[in-house]
């Protein structure tokens, strides 16, 4: 199961308590007081796992807990420190607090980390308040509480490219062919309910990898169909590939159903058309496709955009479309 928001809760351990003692031994008079300080609490610390690739982990525990410090003791000892909290997420991970809303931290590089909530500080022994005038202490300080906060955890797929476009267009059908990534495939709408992931490997050691979103509709900015859901996912790809069907269903224009999607991009964030993009013209194999594919070819031109006509289902210029995304990403398409 694919999840990509979590909200969970998270507590710094407490500062362990000063004590309270004196030195008592045989031939020591008035040893004098000797209570150690309390140990500092443990941190809670987000750190980037690049083996994880939800927030699975979060659906079925919510609440975090770091080690609290250890009371102080006699002979001026002091108590051991708490041991840090380290919760692991996926790359891309976005942390915010869940009562304002400000971004706590945006993890994305492998070794990332945040320390999101700190440990109380320990409370200081007796033999930490002698004075001149005050020789025999019998005070100690109580250890400071550690952070607590609910936090949400928002996850932004990383990948090269991003397949963009209208549900049924054969994004799933194209990465199950340039990857072996294998989603559910149907001739009904929707049938993606979760972003896929696949590794393209090309001769020359070259690799990138794809991400399927899934199908968007007019109206997704808005929580329409599913994009209002995974939007957040094309935000992370360095290159757009907006997927079209050329075969017209239901006699729909491919050229619409281009213009309908980078609404939709534009209305979440205006900044997703400045990157790199190109249009590709799917199910090159289905009747009256390649008059089609002509008119979409003429509109991209004037629009100052790659495009290339393929068929998932056969092959037929997948290759040249791949090796024209890796050039793109060669040339350093960044986000």
């Amino acid at each position: 199961m694919f999840i990509d928001t979590a909200k969970i809760f998270v507590k710094a351990g407490d500062g362990g308590p000063g004590c309270v003692s004196f030195r008592r031994e045989k031939y020591v008079p008035r040893g004098g007081p000797d209570g150690g300080d309390g140990g500092d609490g443990g941190d809670v610390i987000v750190r980037v796992d690049p083996g994880l690739t939800t927030l699975m982990d979060f659906r079925y525990r919510r609440h975090y807990k770091a080690e609290r410090g250890q009371r102080g003791m006699g002979s001026n000892m002091s108590g051991r420190d708490g041991e840090d909290l380290v919760i692991r997420v996926p790359p891309g991970t976005v942390i915010r607090d869940a009562e304002t809303g400000e971004e706590i931290a945006d993890l994305v590089e492998i070794g990332d980390s945040v320390v999101v909530a700190r440990g109380g500080r320990g409370g200081r022994g007796n033999a930490r308040f002698v004075t001149p005038t005050r020789r025999a202490p019998r005070i100690a300080e109580e250890g400071k509480p550690g952070e607590e906060r609910w936090l949400l955890l928002e996850l932004k797929l990383l990948a090269d490219v991003g397949l963009v476009g209208l549900p049924n267009v054969g994004k799933s059908t194209l990465i199950s062919r340039i990857s072996a990534a294998r989603p559910k495939i149907a001739d009904y709408p929707f049938t993606t309910l979760v972003p896929n992931l696949g590794v393209v490997a090309l001769e020359g050691g070259r690799s990138f990898v794809v991400a399927d979103m899934p199908g968007l509709i007019s109206g997704a900015h808005k929580g329409a169909g599913l994009g209002h859901e995974f939007l957040r996912h094309v935000e992370r790809t360095r290159v757009l590939a907006h997927v079209l069907d050329l075969s017209c269903p239901a006699g729909r224009d491919p050229i619409e159903d281009f213009n309908i999607i980078n609404n939709e991009l534009a209305l979440h964030d205006p900044g997703l058309l400045k990157r790199p993009m190109v249009v590709v013209g799917n199910k090159l194999d289905s009747p009256g496709a390649i008059d089609t594919f002509e008119r979409v070819k003429a509109y991209c031109k004037s629009k100052n955009l790659e495009v290339y006509g393929v068929s998932a289902l056969t092959g037929e210029g997948v290759k040249e479309f791949l090796y024209a995304l890796a050039g793109l990403l060669e040339a350093g398409a960044n986000v």
